[in-house]
């Protein structure tokens, strides 16, 4: 999928993006956009959750959505996302803050947008990721026995379309929760607070309804 989509022409532009911004001297984070992919393969997927693009500040990305690399100061969003771990399943905050553990037993922690220019937001959105994390939503989706898709947020329940139409199968064996986005900011709004949602619960709840073992511990 991702070495056909490098020959696509949304492939083809985002890479002549890419090249002229390294050309122009712009420091691009993470080191490794694809890590997602390479920790957890689509055929392995268990749980989707959806970022919108890395964090844009030094050290922080790490190519896996909300997680920063060991050593590294959990931002507000991270920080609440235990907050909300600890509230439903009693799980403490992991040592350490890297979600690597997670992509490594059936989470994929996709960003729709996998790099970002050092202090600016979204400053690589709509350049050609999006054509590509859109596919590997609809893959997820159209050939999963059971898979849960978190979507905290706007950007996020925007890709709902994407799981609902990837197959005839997806209402049964694709089930989507949304709630606002675990930011400090919208984590308490109302209509859907990401604060109580409870979804790590509820995911694990379904997935064992299916018959998938699977559970959200960090520390492994």
């Amino acid at each position: 999928m991702v070495s056909q989509f490098w020959q696509s022409p949304s492939g083809q532009g985002l890479l002549a993006f890419l090249q002229q911004r390294i050309h122009d001297g712009a420091r691009i984070y993470p080191a490794h956009p694809l890590k997602a992919l390479a920790l957890t393969p689509l055929n392995e997927v268990k749980v989707v959750i959806l970022g919108q693009d890395p964090y844009h500040g030094a050290g922080q990305a790490e190519g896996l959505a909300f997680s920063v690399p060991a050593g590294v100061a959990p931002p507000p969003s991270l920080r609440n996302i235990f907050k909300e771990l600890h509230a439903d399943l009693g799980l403490a905050p992991p040592f350490e803050p890297s979600l690597v553990p997670w992509a490594q037993h059936g989470v994929l922690l996709l960003n729709t947008c996998l790099s970002v220019e050092d202090g600016q937001p979204a400053s690589h959105a709509k350049q050609g990721w999006e054509a590509l994390t859109d596919e590997i939503i609809q893959a997820v989706a159209g050939s999963t026995s059971a898979c849960v898709f978190l979507l905290w947020g706007a950007h996020a329940q925007s890709k709902a379309g994407l799981i609902n139409q990837a197959s005839p199968q997806a209402a049964k064996t694709c089930w989507v929760l949304q709630a606002n986005h675990p930011s400090p900011l919208s984590a308490l709004r109302g209509p859907q607070p990401f604060v109580g949602c409870r979804h790590f619960s509820q995911a694990q709840h379904w997935l064992t309804t299916k018959g998938v073992t699977f559970d959200w511990h960090l520390e492994r």
